[in-house]
C-alpha cells in the first residue's frame, strides 16, 4: 500500500501556485494546508490591513522570534489533525529550514513540486489579480525578500518535480496530471 504524501507546492509569487492547487484539489479531492496562516493570525491579532509591507514584516518577525522552523513545526502539527490516507498539498511553503525539517520527518514521503515562470509574466499576472495584486516595484521587493530572507530559492532548486507555467491552464493542467501520475506508481 502507498503511503501518504505530503506535497508542497513550489515559486515566488505569480507562478501559479495556486492555480495547480485549486486544480488538484478539485481533480483528485486532496486536502491542503496553507503554510502562511500563521502570518494572517498575527495580522488580526495586531489589527494590522493586510499589506505587502505588513505581511513581510510578520512572517519575519514571526520567524525571528520563534526560529526559522517556526511555520513548518505549525504545519506538521495541521498534518496530524488530517486522518486517512489522501496525499496533502501545502501551499506556501518557503523556506530551506522548514524543507529540511519536512525532510527529517517525512521522508521519501515528502514531495515538491516547483512551478516557475519569467518575472515579466509572473510581475503582470500579479498586477492584475484580483485578491492582493502588486505593483512591479512590489512584486520584485517580495521576490527578492522571499529568497534572500526566507531562502526559498533552496527548495526550489532541488524540487523533486518543476513546470513551466508560461502557456495555457490546459498545458499546466496536462503537466500537472502527469506528475500526480508519476507520485501514484
Amino acid at each position: 500500500m502507498q503511503s501518504r504524501k505530503i506535497i508542497a507546492i513550489l515559486g515566488l509569487p505569480g507562478s501559479g501556485k495556486s492555480e495547480v492547487i485549486d486544480f488538484i484539489i478539485e481533480k483528485y479531492g486532496w486536502p491542503k494546508i496553507y503554510c502562511g496562516e500563521p502570518t494572517f493570525d498575527e495580522l488580526r491579532r495586531l489589527k494590522l490591513p493586510f499589506t505587502e509591507k505588513n505581511e513581510r514584516m510578520v512572517r519575519e518577525g514571526l520567524r525571528k522570534k520563534f526560529g526559522s522552523r517556526y511555520y513548518g513545526e505549525q504545519v506538521i502539527k495541521k498534518i496530524k489533525k488530517i486522518g486517512g490516507n489522501k496525499n496533502i498539498i501545502l501551499e506556501s511553503f518557503y523556506t530551506w529550514d522548514e524543507y529540511i525539517l519536512f525532510m527529517e520527518k517525512f521522508k521519501t514521503d515528502f514531495i515538491t513540486l516547483a512551478v516557475h515562470a519569467s518575472p515579466k509574466i509572473r510581475y503582470k499576472r500579479l498586477k492584475d489579480r484580483k485578491e492582493r495584486p502588486l505593483t512591479k516595484k512590489e512584486a520584485q521587493g517580495r521576490d527578492y525578500a522571499q529568497i534572500e530572507n526566507l531562502k526559498q530559492g533552496g527548495p526550489i532548486a532541488v524540487t523533486d518535480y518543476m513546470i513551466v507555467n508560461e502557456s495555457t491552464k490546459e498545458e499546466l493542467r496536462k503537466n500537472v496530471d502527469n506528475i500526480v501520475k508519476k507520485l501514484k506508481k
